[in-house]
This record gives C-alpha cells, sequence and structure tokens, in this order.
C-alpha cells in the first residue's frame, strides 16, 4: 500500500491509455464540435491561449499537480511521458515564475511529446513561436522557476476550471482546450462528427437561401417576449 505521508508529492503511474488510432481520430474534430457534445461545460476558460504560431494540439495526456513557480515534476513528466503525450501542467494559474522555457520545450520535442498545456506561465515564447511547438498557457515572463517540488504526476487535476484525468485526449486549437474524457471519447467523436456533418449541411443552406429561422421568434414567443 501506498505511503500515505507522501500525498503530494509523488509519482503515479497512468493505467491506461486510449489507442493512438483512437487519438488521431481526433486531429480533424474542432475544438466547439467537442465542447458542445459535452453540454459545454468540459472546456478550460479563455485565458489558456496558443503561445505558438498555429496549428492543432491533440494527444492523451499526462498530468501533473506542481506548487505555484515550481517546475521538478515537470521537469520528471518530460522523461517519463511518450511520444503523443501532451504534458498538461496545474501550476495554480500562477503568472511569476514560468513553468517552462526554451531548453524544457526542446527536450520534449525531441522525445514526440505532442505538447504543453501550462495553467500558468511559459518563458522564451519567441521560440515557442518561431518553433511552432504546441503550448497552451496563460502568458509569458522573464522569471525561471524554483525546482523543490512538491507535485505529483498523473492524478487528476484542475486547469482553467476544467478537469484533467490521466489519459484524457487533449485537444487545442485557436478556439481554446478541451479534454475528452478517455471513457467517452469514442462517442464523444461520434456525436461531434454526426454535428460537423450537420453543420456543413446547414452552410449549404445558408448560401442557398433555405435555411430556416423560425425558431428564433418561436423561442421568443414561448418566453413571452413581445413584438412589433
Amino acid at each position: 500500500m501506498r505511503d500515505m505521508e507522501n500525498i503530494g508529492f509523488q509519482i503515479l503511474p497512468l493505467k491506461h491509455r486510449v489507442s493512438q488510432n483512437l487519438i488521431d481520430r481526433f486531429h480533424s474534430i474542432a475544438t466547439p464540435l467537442l465542447s458542445d457534445n459535452m453540454n459545454r461545460i468540459q472546456g478550460a476558460s479563455a485565458d489558456l491561449v496558443p503561445m505558438h504560431s498555429n496549428g492543432r494540439l491533440v494527444g492523451s495526456a499526462l498530468t501533473v499537480r506542481t506548487r505555484a513557480g515550481d517546475n521538478l515534476l515537470v521537469h520528471k513528466a518530460i522523461d517519463l511521458a511518450l511520444p503523443g503525450d501532451v504534458i498538461v501542467v496545474d501550476a495554480g494559474g500562477d503568472m511569476n515564475q514560468a513553468i517552462i522555457g526554451e531548453i524544457m520545450m526542446r527536450l520534449a520535442q525531441k522525445k514526440g511529446i505532442a505538447g504543453f498545456v501550462i495553467d500558468g506561465a511559459i518563458r522564451d515564447s519567441d521560440a515557442f513561436k518561431r518553433k511552432n511547438y504546441p503550448c497552451f498557457a496563460k502568458g509569458a515572463t522573464h522569471r525561471g522557476p524554483y525546482k523543490e517540488g512538491p507535485g505529483e504526476i498523473n492524478t487528476a487535476i484542475t486547469i482553467g476550471n476544467m478537469v484533467v484525468h490521466p489519459g484524457d485526449i487533449i485537444v487545442g486549437d485557436n478556439d481554446g482546450v478541451v479534454a475528452v474524457p478517455q471513457q467517452y471519447s469514442e462517442k464523444i467523436l461520434e456525436l461531434a462528427l454526426a454535428q460537423e456533418k450537420q453543420e456543413k449541411k446547414t452552410f449549404e443552406q445558408i448560401e442557398k437561401g433555405t435555411f430556416d429561422r423560425s425558431w428564433v421568434d418561436e423561442t421568443l414567443r414561448q418566453k413571452g417576449c413581445g413584438s412589433v
């Protein structure tokens, strides 16, 4: 049995990952489609923004919880991560110290790690743009981190008001970041693809001028809104 005295300073195994084939199928799905099919509540807040130039972030979550301004456990996460993983860091949203910079970015890129999501700050932000290495964070600061701990790896975390469990599928694009719970990932993908197909029909109807907008007046009527 695990020593309970180490709660808050421990490294746990990632017990289950979804298949790479399933993760690959999320590469073409926009975050709004995923968010809509998780009742628009399972997504990070808008202050987690892309720090890279362009492109998407998709992969399996390797989660880290760390003391604000400290990145010791993030260094260990880079050592543990497999190609295609996304290192997701709950740094408490603190902006006083950067959690990662160019050296850690280069280490992660060399290992084939898909990218980072940092609920906090990074530094060397120009390098992330220049290399176009996927990273979402709250912003940048020149002030570097401490390396003392404590922290945890592969525990449930919260970033930007979104709960992330180890192995969840992380998807990030210009609209933000969502975490798809791995146990529901196939169903969420199915629903998102169906919505995407329906939206394409809507776009066609708009172009043809046949899109039915009667729902607007009907909704207003049901809610008792008077109109002229």
